[in-house]
């Protein structure tokens, strides 16, 4: 089974920084790879709306709402990924969640694995 885990998530004042991050495993087995990775972020009462995409060779994507505030980053080695939030705002507000597209794994590839998400407030 792939398992997804997000932390850093916390209470930070409107203008603050928050570093989330997201560990990929597979408890049947090895992973050999991990496709596109990305970040998705839901408000209360909001859909889950994309926030950031990494592919597996490091080119990245954002959402209008986010772009030159937020970075996303990957590390291969430790199957780690990252958001780095700066200049935050209140409607930054959400629970973030980290998706992988496709892994392939020691049985067989997996698809569209998601974590249980990190809360991240934001105070005006």
């Amino acid at each position: 089974q792939v398992h997804l885990v997000e932390s850093g998530g916390g209470l930070v004042q409107a203008g603050g920084s928050l570093l989330l991050s997201c560990a990929v495993s597979f408890s049947s087995g090895v992973i050999f790879g991990i496709g596109d990775m990305r970040w998705f972020r839901q408000a209360p009462g909001k859909q889950r709306d994309f926030v950031a995409m990494i592919s597996s060779v490091g080119d990245s994507e954002y959402a209008a709402s986010v772009k030159d505030r937020f970075a996303i980053s990957r590390d291969n080695a430790k199957k780690m990924i990252y958001l780095q939030m700066n200049n935050l705002k209140p409607e930054d507000t959400a629970v973030y969640y980290c998706k992988a597209d496709r892994l392939v794994t020691a049985r067989g590839p997996r698809y569209d694995a998601w974590g249980q998400g990190t809360q991240v407030t934001v105070s005006s």
